[in-house]
């Protein structure tokens, strides 16, 4: 009992923490007459008693938290964050209902940039900044923005920051103090999105967008202020900005930090991840290209060039957003895509998908095994980075890559099962659990969230939660030792 009333505290305080975020919609509505103060102020009020009344009562209730709190922490704050950012949408889109709300809400915390939502030039500016915010918030994660800014959260704040840090770099620190390093890394993060904005109002956007993108950006969201998306802007310095931030994004933002603090371009050097995932992503640019163009999709190399390097940098990067409308690109182009928004991010980033870091794991222990099969006496320890891999992350990694391969291939059965025809439930499932949902006619393999049921749409939801949150974390809550004393 004491366990969940400590859990309660700290959800509280997020709560109240999420309740504190729609001053940023609520300034936005009084300068822009919008008309959706009323709304926003009931959500404010509404999430934040609500967090009042369980962080309040269990004062008492603090406690050092276990590894298997921070998993069970991290799980309920995001469903009920999600459940609650809904209220703004609720309130001012008309038949909204509950299920089509939460999806876009999980979806934004997520980052995936999935939206069932049509009409978004006319939607008030507010609730649109709402659904990028959201995204800016999930992208660094929920759980390490609270120990940045809880105190509270500094007791057990390692459990949180290793049960919400994505890839196989959560005993990185920068700093000896948990608190401390998610507050560098927070720094990194606003200081970009800052820089991307700016970037963003000069290459052509009012301010209005270049927030809103700059957000959407730097989360790898890839939500967009319009139906068209970033096709609507039709401009080559826009893209030309987003793909520069959208790499920055995609790598691990300890190597910037650290190449920050020594003012040096070594830490690039010799992070493992960061030349793999600009080779690979470059690599695609490259083929796609020429694909596009020898196969006629683009008469000219000039808008061969320009599209395919956008969508890739942009798929690579599990952002999602789509410079033009390519459903009727080939499907080789999707599948290629596909393959890449699964492996291109590096950890420590705010991108999706298996991560870099195990895509390299698995590559060498592919070659050790084969080099073994010749060489049956000799020792090959597994090197990254100049660094010996132990044993037990390169069986964390195998095991990860079982339960990914089971959990796409068990949402997939179950999406075909309720009547969704083949490619269309595999590549949104591919896509929801890598958070890479691409933009209206984004690839050429493309799902019409609007024609999915409520059943459908919550199948969705859970692989967008469980690919967030690398899947171990939300399937160890179903196992019956996860419950034992």
């Amino acid at each position: 009992m004491r366990r969940l009333l400590s859990i309660a505290h700290i959800l509280g305080a997020m709560l109240m923490l999420l309740g504190a975020t729609y001053l940023l919609p609520i300034g936005w509505s009084v300068l822009s007459h919008d008309g959706t103060l009323e709304s926003f102020l009931i959500a404010a009020a509404a999430t934040f008693c609500a967090g009042l009344v369980l962080w309040a009562p269990t004062l008492r209730s603090k406690r050092e938290l276990q590894a298997r709190d921070g998993c069970l922490l991290v799980v309920i704050t995001w469903i009920t964050l999600a459940a609650a950012a809904t209220l703004p949408l609720m309130l001012e889109i008309p038949g909204l209902s509950f299920t089509d709300a939460f999806f876009e809400t999980i979806s934004a915390l997520t980052t995936t940039g999935a939206t069932l939502l049509v009409g978004l030039d006319a939607l008030p500016q507010s609730i649109n900044l709402w659904r990028h915010l959201l995204q800016w918030i999930g992208g660094m994660g929920i759980i390490v923005m609270a120990v940045a800014i809880l105190p509270l959260l500094g007791v057990g704040g390692m459990q949180l920051f290793r049960a919400e840090t994505p890839g196989p770099m959560k005993e990185t620190k920068l700093t000896p103090r948990i608190t401390q390093t998610a507050n560098y890394l927070w720094l990194v993060y606003a200081g970009a999105t800052a820089l991307c904005i700016v970037c963003l109002r000069i290459a052509g956007m009012n301010w209005y967008e270049a927030i809103c993108h700059g957000f959407s950006t730097m989360s790898l969201g890839g939500y967009s202020t319009r139906d068209a998306n970033i096709a609507g802007f039709d401009s080559p310095a826009i893209e030309g900005v987003l793909i520069v931030f959208m790499l920055i994004a995609c790598l691990n933002f300890t190597t910037h930090f650290l190449a920050l603090r020594h003012r040096s371009l070594a830490p690039y050097r010799r992070d493992p991840e960061a030349r793999w995932v600009i080779v690979s992503i470059l690599a695609v640019a490259v083929l796609l290209t020429a694909f596009l163009y020898l196969t006629g999709v683009f008469e000219q190399w000039p808008q061969a060039i320009r599209h395919a390097v956008f969508n890739t940098v942009s798929m690579g990067t599990t952002t999602g957003f789509s410079s033009v409308g390519a459903a009727q690109w080939p499907m080789f182009a999707g599948l290629v895509l596909l393959l890449l928004c699964s492996i291109a991010s590096s950890s420590g980033s705010t991108g999706g998908g298996i991560k870099m870091i195990r895509s390299l794991v698995l590559c060498k222990q592919a070659l050790r095994e084969l080099l073994r099969m010749s060489h049956p006496r000799a020792v090959q320890p597994l090197l990254l980075g100049g660094q010996v891999v132990a044993q037990p992350l390169v069986l964390a990694v195998l095991g990860f890559m079982l339960l990914y391969g089971v959990t796409l291939v068990g949402l997939t059965l179950l999406m075909v099962a309720t009547g969704v025809d083949f490619t269309s439930a595999f590549s949104g499932v591919v896509t929801c659990l890598n958070n890479t949902a691409p933009g209206p006619g984004g690839m050429g393999l493309t799902l019409s969230y609007l024609a999915l049921n409520d059943f459908q749409t919550w199948v969705f939801a859970f692989a967008m939660l469980a690919g967030r949150l690398e899947m171990v974390i939300v399937f160890v809550l179903f196992t019956p030792a996860f419950w034992r004393r």
